[in-house]
């Protein structure tokens, strides 16, 4: 049993599709990261970045104690790991693999987060700072639809590098960006979205969808993190 702490945001969304597409048996712990439950002192223990998505691994390979781990990609390594499935077994194969999912997560996850924040979140609409974030988010996917023009998948078969990919295009239209300027990723993008599991992670999502919060409050939650925040 996975025990998965999650809230409906793309890295969130990465954990749950590819539990699906494994078909582990997983429990959500909801952490509402607009009421502040990313602070609690049990969640820290376990993701002391107060960041979701995390995990707790109840039968650990090695048969020892439950492990914990947090972080998107390292959990997506883990379990892929773990499972022997979504990543390949061939050497080479698996480099492909690996180094599209930093690029996830060193790039597209990023470029996309500060899109959202300034052109959608920001109190105050910084023209250099939305044009910076929005023309960076258009590279990236430049460099995608690059990628998938001889490929059915980034790394050639299904793997955990398009699961990390896939929940950052799901927000397209909010990054100013048009699938219709990108046809190889608008392929790769419809593909993946009528996968069952890609269904049934998104189903999962709707549960926690419109719970009413103080919108200010989480707002302040949300953005105004300093050093200060992990100190006390």
């Amino acid at each position: 049993m996975i025990e998965l702490y999650y809230w409906t945001t793309p890295n969130g969304h990465k954990i749950t599709i590819f539990l699906e597409e494994a078909e582990i048996p997983y429990k959500i712990v909801p952490i509402n990261i607009g009421a502040g439950d990313q602070f609690q002192p049990d969640f820290l223990k376990i993701s002391p970045n107060n960041r979701i998505p995390a995990i707790i691994d109840h039968e650990p390979a090695d048969g020892g104690a439950p492990v914990s781990i947090f972080e998107s990609g390292a959990i997506l390594l883990y379990l892929a790991e773990k499972t022997g499935k979504l990543i390949p077994a061939d050497f080479r194969k698996r480099v492909e693999v690996l180094q599209w999912l930093f690029w996830q997560m060193a790039g597209l996850g990023p470029m996309a987060g500060q899109n959202h924040h300034f052109s959608s979140y920001a109190p105050e609409k910084i023209e250099y700072a939305i044009n910076r974030y929005v023309n960076e988010t258009g590279r990236l996917y430049a460099v995608l639809n690059k990628q998938l023009a001889d490929k059915e998948f980034i790394a050639g078969e299904y793997s955990i590098a398009d699961i990390a990919a896939y929940p950052w295009i799901v927000p397209y239209e909010r990054q100013s960006q048009k699938l219709e300027d990108f046809p190889n990723i608008k392929r790769w993008f419809e593909t993946i979205k009528a996968r069952p599991a890609t269904v049934r992670a998104y189903e999962k999502a709707e549960a926690f969808k419109n719970q009413a919060l103080d919108v200010e409050k989480s707002r302040s939650l949300l953005f105004n993190q300093s050093a200060n925040t992990v100190a006390n």
